[in-house]
């Protein structure tokens, strides 16, 4: 299919979902998935793209979806992508008992990529009316953070997700340490004191230690000594096979000594296991059948499955998907934590983040979050994702209930000379909630400086909802009230808020950090802490909070959301 084509396709098809308004970042990645090559020349891309945009949103939505109908009537097929085919993979027949997990590390705030591991297990478990288990995997007392403990459950819970039972896996230090005796006294275990450079040495060489050889009973006394003994001079390995081809294999260690206080357990415990135990045992002791997760793990899966078979455990299925990356967005907590401390993000809810914290306080909403995770698949193949993936979600959704109101930033006043006394009143949303924004107008009105600057004498322009009038000169005239007219002629149709004392000043702050300032129509000051609107021709945007300015008068400061 032609490039043309294929933008005709996409721009129709975004027009017809929002109203008859394409949007152009959406269109663009559609595109650019259907035909990559398009990247070459992004700026030729961008020209066709808007001139097509421009075309489509002048027609009437039920001319644009005869023309899609006509032309490609594939995009009209409803693709519904129920629950239950996720999961076709499995192979789980119905009736079959399922308990699923999901095992974050305390150590971070939770970002859109442990959404996903979130949702897709605890959906599986929902589909198929199993069990479905949060667990703290928190036997890292250097890393693990009791506010990490809060703000996920705080976070898991605003996704939607409710779990049967939530287990945290240091309340099960005295069943770890009982499986480390027995594989102890199955000699499928050792004490060793070997220092790291040589034991990682060994292992690349597939070359054995001499405490490999160790008897049964001299490494039951030495693991009997060993919480008392110092840090790093000792380890308990299993033993596997040191010729294995998947290293993590090669005699992996189990426990180690970590001086340092936990969370939830303080100094009780000095001898910790390694994430592999400890991750197996808890699968397997509590019955887990299925967890799914990112392929980051899938070299461990032979090593867990191997302990599990070893201390006679359940055996859980996994399977390991590919990773998403959101273009351009930090995911690792090492590098966020590095930048909050140069100050170049404000914290963990940066709007520059995708962290969930991020993105609840810029106005995404739980269900676009899923059903964004949810189209990224769960492949094998690593998958690069931009903004306008998540964006096309929420705005689906924010569109169908947020109110709308005008917003005019960096606020310019003009006079419109002539222009009669009006009483106007314009829809909170044009489907579901008709009147309820009352104007009282005159000759004084303020728009937005971006308006401002591009108004060109002789020119016929439009109020939404109000008036049209032409730029005279150095000044602005009424011409009229009615649409026809200004359809005929007209050049732009702007918003506006008459000059009155009772506006709310505003503050938006952007996802660069930058913040707008400008002034609100009245009825905003009514909106509660949290509420996502639609500010027309700007943006959504999320109330974050309200403040008093320095002269005591009441701000409302907002997160915006995206177009």
């Amino acid at each position: 299919m032609e490039l043309e084509q294929v933008i005709e396709k996409y721009v129709l098809d975004n027009a017809v979902k929002y109203n008859g308004k394409a949007n152009p970042g959406a269109v663009i990645g559609h595109v650019l998935k259907e035909v990559p090559d398009a990247k070459k020349d992004m700026k030729l891309l961008s020209g066709l793209v808007n001139d097509k945009i421009k075309e489509v949103n002048n027609l009437p939505v039920e001319k644009q979806r005869k023309i899609l109908e006509q032309k490609h009537p594939e995009m009209l097929v409803e693709k519904e992508r129920e629950e239950k085919d996720i999961f076709a993979f499995l192979g789980i027949k119905e009736g079959d008992k399922i308990t699923t997990a999901f095992p974050p590390g305390p150590e971070k705030y939770p970002h859109i990529g442990h959404a996903k591991a979130l949702l897709l297990n605890y959906l599986l478990a929902k589909r198929y009316n199993g069990k479905f288990i949060l667990r703290f995997e928190d036997t890292n007392p250097e890393l693990v953070k009791k506010e990490f403990y809060e703000i996920m459950i705080e976070n898991f819970k605003w996704l939607g997700v409710e779990w049967d039972e939530l287990h945290y896996a240091s309340a099960n230090m005295k069943l770890f340490y009982e499986m480390a005796e027995k594989v102890i006294n199955s000699g499928n275990a050792y004490m060793c004191d070997c220092n790291v450079e040589l034991m990682r040495d060994n292992r690349t060489k597939s070359v054995p230690c001499n405490c490999r050889h160790k008897p049964i009973e001299q490494n039951l006394e030495e693991w009997k000594k060993f919480p008392k003994a110092a840090a790093g001079s000792a380890v308990l390995r299993l033993k596997i096979d040191l010729q294995h081809q998947n290293t993590t294999m090669r005699d992996p260690t189990i426990f180690r000594i970590i001086d340092a206080p936990h969370a939830k357990l303080g100094a009780k415990y000095r001898v910790w296991p390694n994430y592999d135990f400890q991750n197996a045992i808890m699968d397997g002791h509590f019955g887990i059948t299925h967890r799914l997760r990112s392929k980051e793990f899938e070299m461990r899966s032979e090593l867990q499955r191997y302990i599990q078979k070893l201390l006679g455990l359940n055996i859980t299925y996994t399977y390991e998907f590919a990773r998403f990356n959101l273009k351009g967005v930090p995911s690792s907590g090492r590098i966020i934590r590095e930048m909050i401390e140069k100050k170049e993000l404000i914290g963990w809810d940066d709007p520059y983040l995708a962290t969930i914290v991020a993105l609840r306080r810029r106005g995404f909403t739980p269900e676009a979050i899923k059903n964004f995770v949810i189209s990224t698949g769960m492949t094998k193949a690593e998958s690069t994702m931009t903004w306008d993936d998540l964006i096309v979600q929420n705005r689906r959704i924010l569109d169908e209930k947020s109110d709308r109101h005008f917003f005019v930033a960096e606020p310019v006043k003009i006079v419109i000379k002539d222009s009669p006394e009006q009483r106007i009143e314009l829809n909170l949303h044009p489907i579901h909630r008709k009147g309820g924004r009352k104007f009282k107008v005159k000759e004084e009105f303020y728009i937005s400086k971006d308006d401002f600057d591009v108004l060109k004498k002789g020119q016929f322009y439009r109020f939404m909802d109000c008036c049209n009038f032409v730029k005279k000169d150095n000044e602005f005239v009424y011409d009229s009230t009615e649409y026809q007219k200004f359809k005929d002629k007209g050049t732009r149709i702007m918003h506006y808020l008459p000059v009155q004392e009772d506006l709310a000043e505003v503050e938006v702050m952007m996802p660069d950090k930058q913040v707008v300032k400008g002034l609100g129509e009245p009825l905003m000051k009514k909106l509660k802490v949290g509420a996502i609107i639609q500010a027309e021709r700007f943006g959504f945007m999320r109330l974050d909070r309200k403040e008093k300015d320095e002269q005591g008068k009441e701000k409302l400061c907002f997160w915006y959301t995206h177009q």
